[in-house]
């Protein structure tokens, strides 16, 4: 048996429920594809929006149990979990380059990001804490203390199977919140394995409960409408977050939205173009640019936009493309022939409006679902692709001429999740983080993710924050006693 296939069949493929692994109520399957081949690697249980409510039952009966279960104890397991995590990595790793086709390098370090979140919560889960202190009046004490708001709903992405899952369900096991899972369809088998090494970490039965499923939707409005749930957290588009918003508010639900993005990378002309080439290279093309912080629109001051389009350029035409198993591969596939259609029409939309392809440009005529990594100058204002997630490696460059015009086109967006400036002008560099409008900012680095920062957006790109130890917070409902002196 290969590698490959010994670790698939390890993978388990019900649904977690009550601490066990069943079928689906309607005894149905679907497949899981590796989208660098087109062909599928293993069926799971396709769970009906009945089990999504069993599933909440499950997490409804756990929640006072794992409530009173001390911060201690749940911090163990996450942290026992951790070290799981740490020495599976190469499985880990290798289940969602199969999956979700992300190259290996990719791989482990999402292993890497996406374990921190762990090993992170469970530290915070014993720092919970509230205040006590004399009223104004003098007359009794206040005391404000921090309980979890109960059974919560985890709608993760296919992008980051592994640091999506551990980014919400770190925080709600060591808030004391009990959690229903559901993994998107297109890559749930790393979250089924993580939840895995979860119960072997001494996770209790019904604490955690995963229902992957072909129907979200409808699956999702059955758990939305049960009045025990009390919690949604979900990571996905803007117009899914729309529709959830909207059904949460029946129920008056904590939500947490991390939503679209529409990245901008600034780059300056007292910029340090060594490192401003290297930074772009990783907010795009990390994960293939399916990546809602993924660098969207590159904003290149007109006198070094040229040498900037050159060097990225040159770097581009270097890459390897292929099976993120293969060797030296840094652009897998996309997710599939629906991500490729819309990467290839924003860069012909461009074009039919004057912009210029310096590489790439075309879907990859072989199995799976391939695009070029692309470099697109010269982009005029009203092209779609500087407006719309292009969730692709497609590097899209627009020039500028003021620093009031790079902030103008930077902000001109309903998104604001993150943005990127480089230059080595430190009072623009604080001017910067002071006026453009996303919720993260990285200066003179293409990468800004960490689990013990908050990630979030601002405008359409969402609500609340994960990671960080305010991450924990979104979990818990603040309560407030007065006790009276007589």
């Amino acid at each position: 048996m290969s590698l490959e296939s010994d670790l698939l069949t390890r993978v388990p493929g019900g649904l977690l429920i009550a601490g066990q692994w069943v079928p689906s109520s309607s005894g149905t399957t679907f497949a899981v594809d590796d989208p660098s081949t087109g062909q599928p690697i293993k069926t799971v249980a396709d769970a009906t929006p009945a089990d999504g409510v069993r599933a909440l039952d499950a997490a409804a009966r756990a929640q006072d149990r794992w409530a009173a279960t001390p911060p201690r104890d749940r911090g163990e397991i996450l942290r026992r979990a951790f070290d799981l995590v740490q020495e599976r990595k190469d499985e880990f790793a290798l289940l969602m380059a199969l999956e979700m086709g992300k190259p290996l390098a990719d791989s482990y370090a999402e292993v890497a990001y996406g374990g921190e979140f762990l090993r992170w919560f469970s530290e915070e889960a014993v720092r919970i804490t509230g205040r006590y202190g004399r009223s104004p009046e003098g007359t009794g004490s206040m005391v404000v203390s921090q309980r979890p708001v109960g059974p919560c709903f985890l709608i993760t992405p296919w992008n980051f199977p592994l640091a999506m899952a551990t980014r919400k369900i770190g925080p709600a096991l060591a808030a004391g919140c009990t959690a229903v899972v559901k993994p998107a369809g297109a890559t749930p088998l790393t979250t089924m394995y993580l939840a895995a090494v979860l119960q072997e970490a001494g996770l209790p039965d019904g604490v955690l409960n995963v229902v992957p499923t072909s129907r979200s939707g409808a699956l999702s409005e059955a758990v939305f409408a049960d009045p025990r749930l009390r919690k949604v957290s979900f990571t996905g588009s803007t117009e899914v977050g729309r529709t959830l918003l909207r059904q949460a508010a029946d129920g008056v639900l904590r939500t947490s939205m991390e939503l679209g993005g529409n990245a901008p990378f600034v780059v300056f002309e007292d910029a340090d173009l060594d490192r401003a080439v290297e930074g772009a290279m990783l907010a795009k093309f990390r994960n293939t640019g399916q990546a809602c912080t993924a660098a969207n629109r590159f904003i290149v001051h007109g006198s070094v936009a040229a040498e900037f389009a050159d060097r990225v350029a040159q770097r581009v035409r270097a890459m390897k493309i292929g099976r993120g198993t293969e060797d030296g591969v840094t652009i897998g596939p996309l997710i599939d022939q629906d991500a490729v259609a819309k990467a290839d029409s924003l860069v012909r939309d461009a074009v039919s409006k004057g912009a210029a392809v310096l590489v790439g440009g075309r879907a990859i005529d072989r199995p799976g679902t391939f695009y070029e990594p692309t470099v697109v100058s010269a982009v005029p204002g009203d092209a779609d692709i500087l407006h719309e997630e292009i969730f692709g490696p497609v590097v899209s460059i627009v020039e500028f001429d003021t620093e009031d015009e790079a902030v103008r086109l930077a902000n001109g967006t309903e998104y604001g999740l993150v943005s990127y400036v480089f230059t080595t002008d430190l009072a623009r560099g604080q001017r910067m983080m002071d006026r453009l409008d996303t919720g993260m900012m990285g200066l003179n680095v293409g990468v800004v993710s960490n689990a013990a920062a908050p990630f979030g957006g601002v405008k359409h790109s969402g609500l609340g924050r994960e990671g960080g130890s305010e991450g924990i917070h979104e979990y818990l409902s603040t309560k407030y006693t007065l006790v009276p002196d007589e």
